[in-house]
């Protein structure tokens, strides 16, 4: 594929990835009633549904990573240049941010805003650690062993991580920056990206590493 459609892709995928991230955690707050298990619950679904679907539509054009950790695995695996992943990690904010305001449009809200919701500390961090490890793990050994499962493993995997991680599971510095946009259920305060975004990069390092390991391609061999 073109690197425009690619770039394309990216941009398209992370924004409905993201407006389904935001538009339903606006929603499950608006129905639970003030039940956060319920809002979580109404928040994870969706996400992990919505997943298989653009993991579907976009895998065939750009490998469907929508989250810089990603994009950065295959760097280091020798699978992705440098300079393509630069264009997909600016295409993945880029769509992440309009995702976020598309999402506030549709529910009527101010499409600037900046998050009150507090995530950060030790445990949090561990949690982004152990949510971008596992997430590159499922990648990395879905697509050596039943390509087909990717779309289907990556959903699941992100609906679980949801509910065992104490940080509900971003595992993505796109997505992380472009929650810190929106105030509200998905919200987190600007003040915890640079926490959430470390511990993601340092999961994914160990991730590529072990994964590398485990199921080696021809250049790691």
């Amino acid at each position: 594929m073109s690197i425009a459609r690619r770039a394309v892709a990216e941009v398209l995928g992370t924004g409905l990835l993201l407006a389904t991230v935001v538009g339903s955690g606006i929603m499950a707050a608006k129905l639970s009633s003030g039940n956060d298990a319920l809002a979580l619950l109404c928040n994870t679904l969706p996400t992990g549904a919505v997943l298989v679907v653009l993991i579907q539509m976009f895998g065939p054009v750009s490998g469907a990573h929508f989250n810089p950790a990603v994009s950065i695995c295959f760097v280091l695996r020798g699978e992705l240049s440098w300079r393509d992943a630069a264009l997909y990690i600016a295409c993945q904010v880029a769509g992440a941010i309009l995702g976020v305001w598309l999402a506030h449009l549709m529910f009527e809200l101010p499409v600037w805003q900046l998050s009150t919701h507090v995530r950060t500390g030790p445990g949090q961090w561990l949690a982004e650690v152990v949510a971008t490890f596992g997430l590159i793990l499922c990648i990395l050994g879905c697509r050596s062993c039943a390509p087909a499962s990717v779309p289907y493993a990556v959903g699941l995997y992100i609906t679980a991580a949801y509910w065992f991680t104490a940080s509900t599971s971003f595992a993505n510095p796109a997505v992380t920056v472009a929650r810190s946009l929106s105030d509200t259920f998905a919200g987190i305060a600007p003040d915890g990206v640079l926490g959430f975004i470390l511990a993601q990069m340092a999961g994914m390092l160990i991730g590529v590493t072990l994964g590398s390991w485990l199921w080696p391609t021809r250049r790691d061999a």
